[in-house]
């Protein structure tokens, strides 16, 4: 993702505090839930560089899905940006899975979020919902990211889709266009509309546009697209940074976080996985499978 990427000479310039909006209280509890969800994963399956250090030496392009799951419990769903699936595709995608607590979380297609204005989109939701629900029990949360061009002028057009959306889906809204955040009275419709139809808010952590880190949990849930800059010591600070919020929030009533990375350099999703894994046991007791690098070959002499 190149959302809000800076040149690393600007990174020790910036502040990477996050905000604690008083409204999170109107939907955390103030104790921690029976159970959380916690699934940690990258934008794609499909890298070359991960072939040796972490897919066996030798797997092709084509087995990239069935390796992935190994190493990762959910996956950024970005193939549904470009096109809507049939039900027949994604079940084979599904099945070569295989694994039951594995999530999808797609995105819905750009014909929908950037062409249609989220007008007269009816027939195309539909279309998209009828490929997508046969991932049945690895269906995550479904994400709507919207443009930067797309102002709170628009809000109508928005609110008016989601009410249209089926509830018995868990829904996100990743907004990108400055005002919903500068303009105080365009965030407080935002985000009480969200949380009057249990929709969820995505948090985009990107060094460029830290509105954006807006922090709102209209649901008892989050989904965090992190935007690194390939392990800059900055990284590490931010990612401490989470995991002490997300240990604040699991002990005030979070029930589900959908975290994933974004890098540059491919090794890195891996790296970066990693460390807030074992952060995450270190500090709030979550224990998450981690990747598993392959083992080095010994040699005979």
């Amino acid at each position: 993702m190149q959302f809000g990427r800076v040149n690393d000479s600007l990174l020790n310039n910036i502040d990477f505090a996050l905000p604690d909006p008083a409204d999170n209280q109107l939907v955390l509890p103030g104790q921690p839930a029976a159970n959380i969800s916690v699934y940690i994963g990258a934008p794609r399956w499909g890298m070359k560089e991960w072939v040796g250090p972490l897919y066996p030496k030798g797997t092709k392009e084509a087995n990239y899905l069935e390796e992935y799951p190994h190493h990762f419990n959910c996956i950024e769903f970005n193939a549904t940006h470009y096109k809507i699936y049939d039900p027949i595709t994604i079940g084979k995608w599904k099945a070569r899975v295989n694994r039951k607590d594995f999530k999808f979380c797609p995105k819905v297609p750009q014909s929908i979020s950037h062409y249609s204005s989220l007008v007269n989109a009816q027939d195309q939701t539909t279309a998209f919902l009828e490929g997508i629900l046969a991932l049945e029990e690895n269906l995550g949360p479904i994400f709507l990211q919207l443009g930067e061009n797309f102002s709170p002028n628009r809000r109508d057009n928005l609110f008016t889709y989601l009410q249209s959306l089926p509830t018995d889906l868990q829904w996100y809204v990743e907004l990108r266009h400055p005002d919903w955040f500068a303009n105080p009275a365009f965030a407080k419709e935002l985000f009480d509309t969200l949380r009057q139809l249990k929709i969820g808010a995505v948090i985009t952590d990107t060094a460029g546009r830290r509105d954006c880190v807006h922090m709102h949990l209209p649901i008892p849930g989050s989904m965090v697209r992190f935007v690194g800059n390939s392990l800059h010591p900055t990284d590490y600070k931010r990612m401490d940074e989470w995991v002490d919020r997300i240990d604040k929030w699991v002990k005030n009533g979070l029930q589900e976080l959908y975290f994933f990375m974004h890098m540059a350099d491919e090794m890195a999703y891996v790296d970066a996985t990693v460390y807030f894994i074992d952060k995450l046991q270190e500090v709030c007791g979550i224990s998450v499978p981690k990747p598993v690098f392959q083992p080095k070959q010994q040699s005979l002499f």
